[in-house]
């Protein structure tokens, strides 16, 4: 169910247990600002998800309250797991889904990394 970013920070969510290595993940990346894993119901030959480790909920809140660093450690993330797996060349999707109307189901900010095959104009 799609979630309301406007809603505090709830630290039961999945991605918050990831984080904190409660649930495993088949992790492809990390560092200061971030984890990167495969998704476990993927919808394109390679399909990553890229959280920042900062709890926030959505795009919307990242932007207003993370810092500088944290900002540009999450986009340098995308990039280097994109490149990391080989997508640069062929091309990829990187997409955010916020709020109700955007379809987010997990309360915690996420990057879908979509690639390995021709996308069209949008995934699905």
């Amino acid at each position: 169910m799609p979630i309301d970013p406007t809603q505090p920070y709830d630290d039961a969510n999945i991605f918050a247990k990831i984080l904190r290595g409660e649930i495993p993940a088949n992790r492809v990346y990390e560092d200061e600002w971030t984890l990167a894993f495969h998704d476990i119901a993927p919808q394109a030959p390679v399909h990553i998800l890229v959280v920042p480790k900062g709890n926030y909920v959505s795009w919307d809140d990242f932007s207003a309250k993370a810092s500088d660093a944290e900002i540009a450690g999450f986009a340098r993330a995308i990039g280097h797991v994109a490149r990391e797996a080989g997508l640069v060349e062929a091309g990829y999707r990187v997409l955010y889904n916020i709020g109700r109307n955007g379809g987010q189901e997990v309360p915690h900010l996420h990057a879908h990394i979509f690639g390995g095959r021709p996308l069209g104009r949008m995934v699905g």
